[in-house]
Parts: C-alpha cells; structure tokens; sequence
C-alpha cells in the first residue's frame, strides 16, 4: 500500500506507481492460461495496433550493443532487445512488470546472460554517465512527474552520440479531444483545457502531452539531431480494448460510429503518439 502523509496525501509518483502496479501495459490483451500463449497474444497485439514500432525501434541495431529501456511494462519490446543479441538492461517503476518480463524472457526461454532487469525511477537513473549506447522508452517519460528531469537522465546516461528513441504524447489530437469532450465538456466543465483534461483522465494521474514546439525545446538543452513525428494511436482510432472506466454503454455507442475511415484518411498530424529520435551531443 502506499504510505500516505497525513499532511499532503500520497504524492502523483506513488499514485502513478500505483496505477501500474495494478494494471501493468498491454496486459488487458492477454487471455490465455497457458503463459507462453499469453505473452504471445500480448506480443501480437502491441504490434498490430502499433505496426509502426519495430521499424522505429530498429531493434537490430541493438546487437552486441548497451541498450537501456525505460519502461518495460510486460516485456514485449525489451524480448525485442534480447532476441536481437543487445547488452540489455531494462528498468520499470513498478515491481510488477520488472517480474512479468522476468517471466517473458524465461517462458521464451531466451539467453539473459547479459540482461539486467532492475526497478528503478526514470527521474534517478542508478547508472553511471555514458552507460548506454541506446536508450528506448515507449509511452512511459509522459507519466513521470519531472518528465524533463527523465530526459535529462536519458541524456545523461547516453555516451556521447549515443541515440534516444522514444514517444511521449502528443497535442492537438484525436484522443485528446475525445478525452475533454467526455470528461470535461460532457461534464459541464467546457473551458477546461485539454491537457488538463488528459492530465486526470487519461491513464496514470498526471499523464501529459506535447506539441512538437514544446518537445523540441525541452530536448533542445541535452540532445541533438532532434527528429519528431507524430502518429495515430490506437486510442485514436479506438482500436483499442476499454479499460473499465471507458467500459460503458455510452462508450460502447462511441466506439460503434466512431468514423474511423475520416481520421485515418486525415493522416497523422492529430495522432496522439509523438515519436522522438535524438541524439546526445558527440562533445561538449
């Protein structure tokens, strides 16, 4: 449980510690007793709804090479990283998905002599300076509570040159607004904004959202070579299983005449995961 001042409550990094706990990544899309089977369906769910990730993950280039991942929820992608023969260390704030990616990598029956799988908080790294050749986070630096301190951490433990990829959330966009218009416009709060909206609603408490202006100044300071792109979500097109809070008749309608020929014939620009690669300055 977790400890509680009387004089301030919980703070937002035991709620969202909390929260993951409970419920680790992708794991709602895992159904099968037999656990090879499970992590399987986890495994083949998270990249068709995100086809994207492999290609920008570019988990071969991790062969023989340091890579760090932040975040590693159910194992999914860090497999990823062992599969292809990194040096992988991976870190996650909860001890939940620390345990079920131990159990990933053992009922795959992968090689782990050079895995390191530890919790850890991304606004604290317990590594040393230029420990890594890649560092990979996949919707995860938005929800800790000084997600500029995180990347500063990323930076910090990248050798020099060493590259960043990873996504955080993205505003304007489709879920987003879908976001507002049921939590704060349905709810006779119209002026709240958006990402304030996104910031009590949406998964953890205090999840956030960047406009590609505002990620590319709080990358500017420790990295280079800053390349954004955005990209439909599957919350975007509501592709996704509803967690329990968005499991209601209402929802059920919305996700029934949800036009989801339009968004995805308007491309892109208004999808919620925002993809960043960056890398940490060669000098200086």
């Amino acid at each position: 449980m977790t400890a509680v001042d009387p004089a301030r409550g919980p703070s937002l990094k035991d709620a969202v510690r909390d929260h993951w706990e409970r419920e680790i990544c992708g794991t709602r899309y895992g159904t099968s007793a037999e656990r090879r089977l499970y992590f399987g369906e986890i495994e083949e769910s998270r990249y068709e709804i995100e086809p994207y990730i492999p290609a920008f993950a570019r988990f071969e280039e991790g062969r023989d090479r340091r890579v760090l991942e932040i975040g590693v929820g159910a194992g999914s992608d860090f497999s990823q990283w062992v599969k292809h023969g990194a040096i992988a260390t991976g870190v996650d704030l909860t001890d939940a998905a620390i345990r079920l990616t131990r159990e990933h990598l053992e009922t795959l029956e992968l090689d782990t002599s050079q895995v390191n799988l530890r919790v850890a908080d991304a606004e604290k790294l317990p590594f040393d300076d230029a420990s890594f050749d890649i560092v990979y986070s996949w919707g995860v630096l938005h929800h800790s509570p000084d997600t500029e301190q995180a990347f500063r951490e990323v930076s910090r433990v990248l050798r020099p040159g060493g590259v960043f990829r990873g996504m955080v959330y993205h505003v304007p966009s489709w879920s987003g607004w879908m976001v507002w218009a049921m939590q704060s416009l349905l709810r006779g709060k119209p002026f709240r904004s958006v990402k304030r909206s996104l910031f009590d609603h949406l998964e953890s408490p205090g999840t956030k959202a960047y406009t590609l202006e505002e990620a590319r100044k709080m990358l500017a300071r420790d990295f280079t070579e800053i390349r954004l792109a955005t990209r439909l979500n599957p919350g975007d097109l509501l592709l996704i299983r509803p967690s329990e809070k968005y499991d209601r008749p209402l929802h059920h309608l919305l996700f029934r005449i949800y036009p989801r020929w339009l968004v995805r014939w308007l491309g892109d620009r208004f999808g919620l995961n925002l993809l960043i690669e960056a890398r940490r300055p060669r000098s200086g």
